[in-house]
C-alpha cells in the first residue's frame, strides 16, 4: 500500500517529466483566458471556449482537468473542445494555481473550498454565471466533469450546487465530502474509508438547501487503477443512486469490451451511468480510431478504444449517440470485470 509521500513523489515525477519532455503548455490551446468573472474567493483562473456562430441557449460544458495538468493539456487530451465545435455548444474550464496547491491539483479536501458559497467552488460558481451573461446559454443544459482531483471537486460542484447543473460526469475521482484532509484524502484513494451509500447521499443533501430534482451522472473508472481505487467509483454510483430514490442498475450492456451500467427513473430516463474501463490504469478513457475518434493520448489520456468525451456529451443529450458496430452486447453471465468490481466493493466494506 503506498503512502502519502509515496503518492505525491509519483505525481511530482510525473509532472517534471512533462516539463522535461516540454509538453506542459507548450501545445497552442484553443482556449481563451477569461477574467473579472467575480470575486474568484478560491483564487482559480477560468479560460473558455466558443464555438464558431454559437447561437443563444446553447448548452455550457465545465470542465476541471486532472492533477498535473493545465486547462490545455486536458482539452488537447480529451478533445472536448473539437468535439464543442462540431456540435455547437460551449466550454468552461477552471485551473487550479500552483500557489493554492504545487501539484495543480484541485483541493477536494479542503472543507473550506468544496462548501457551498465558498472557495473554489464558489469561484467556478462565478466563472458559469460569467458564461451564462456573457453568451445567454441556456440554464437547464449547464453540465460539469473532471478526472482524478478534477473528477472530486466537479461532485462538490453537483453537491454544493445541483440547482445549477443539469448533469455531471466524473473520471477516475472521488465522492463529495468524503475527505476532510490530505491524509484523509489519501486513504479514500486507496478505497479505504469509503462511506456506506446512504451516507453519501446525505453529504450531497446536506451540502445545499436543494430540494428540487437532482443532476444525472456519468461515471467512468479504471478496473486497474493505482492511483484512485474503483471502489470510488462504485461508491458514487450507489451513493447518486441512493440520492435518486433508486438501488440495482435497471440495465447492464458492454461497450467495446468494457462494462456500463446504468439506472432508470421511473419515467424511464437513464439518470446515472457507471463504466469501468477494463485494464485501464488512471486517466481519461480516449480514443484515436474510427468514427468515435476524440483526443490525443498522453499523460492520463488512455487510448481504450472509447471516447468518454463524445459518450458523456451524449449520455447528457447534446451530442448525438455514439453508433457501435458490433463490439457492443447485453451481459449474460459474470466475467472478469465483475470479480474486479466485486473485490473493490468488499475492499470498500460495501459488499460482504
Amino acid at each position: 500500500m503506498r503512502n502519502l509521500g509515496d503518492t505525491v513523489g509519483r505525481l511530482a515525477a510525473r509532472r517534471a517529466a512533462m516539463a522535461a519532455a516540454g509538453t506542459t503548455r507548450s501545445r497552442r490551446s484553443a482556449l481563451t483566458e477569461m477574467t473579472g468573472f467575480g470575486s474568484n474567493p478560491g483564487d482559480l483562473r477560468a479560460w473558455h471556449f466558443v464555438p464558431t456562430g454559437l447561437e443563444p441557449g446553447a448548452p455550457l460544458v465545465v470542465v476541471l482537468h486532472g492533477c498535473t495538468q493545465t486547462a490545455g493539456d486536458y482539452d488537447h487530451g480529451t478533445g472536448w473542445s473539437a468535439l464543442a465545435e462540431a456540435e455547437g455548444f460551449a466550454l468552461l474550464f477552471a485551473e487550479q494555481t500552483r500557489s493554492n496547491n504545487p501539484n495543480l491539483c484541485f483541493n477536494w479536501f479542503v472543507p473550506a473550498d468544496i462548501r457551498r458559497g465558498g472557495g473554489e467552488v464558489e469561484s467556478i460558481r462565478q466563472m458559469v454565471e460569467a458564461m451564462v451573461r456573457t453568451l445567454d446559454v441556456d440554464r437547464d443544459r449547464i453540465f460539469v466533469t473532471g478526472l482524478s482531483a478534477g473528477g472530486a471537486m466537479a461532485a462538490s460542484m453537483l453537491a454544493t450546487a445541483p440547482d445549477l447543473f443539469a448533469g455531471g460526469a466524473i473520471i477516475a475521482g472521488m465522492p463529495h465530502g468524503v475527505a476532510g484532509t490530505m491524509s484523509e484524502a489519501f486513504d479514500r484513494m486507496r478505497g479505504a474509508g469509503l462511506p456506506e451509500p446512504a451516507k453519501v447521499a446525505a453529504l450531497v443533501r446536506n451540502a445545499s438547501s436543494h430540494t428540487g430534482s437532482w443532476p444525472t451522472l456519468s461515471i467512468w473508472h479504471g478496473s486497474a487503477d493505482n492511483t484512485v481505487d474503483v471502489a470510488n467509483a462504485e461508491t458514487l454510483a450507489a451513493g447518486w443512486a441512493s440520492l435518486h430514490g433508486l438501488s440495482a442498475p435497471s440495465g447492464a450492456e458492454r461497450i467495446n469490451g468494457h462494462m456500463r451500467r446504468f439506472w432508470r427513473d421511473p419515467q424511464g430516463k437513464a439518470v446515472i451511468e457507471a463504466v469501468i474501463i477494463n485494464g485501464m490504469g488512471h486517466g481519461a478513457p480516449i480514443t484515436v480510431r474510427g468514427a468515435e475518434a476524440c483526443g490525443m493520448p498522453g499523460s492520463f489520456m488512455l487510448e481504450t478504444g472509447v471516447s468518454s468525451t463524445r459518450r458523456i456529451a451524449a449520455f447528457w443529450g447534446i451530442a448525438p449517440a455514439v453508433v457501435d458496430t458490433g463490439a457492443t452486447a447485453p451481459i449474460a453471465a459474470p466475467s472478469g470485470i465483475e470479480a474486479i468490481i466485486g473485490n473493490a466493493l468488499r475492499q470498500a466494506g460495501l459488499l460482504r
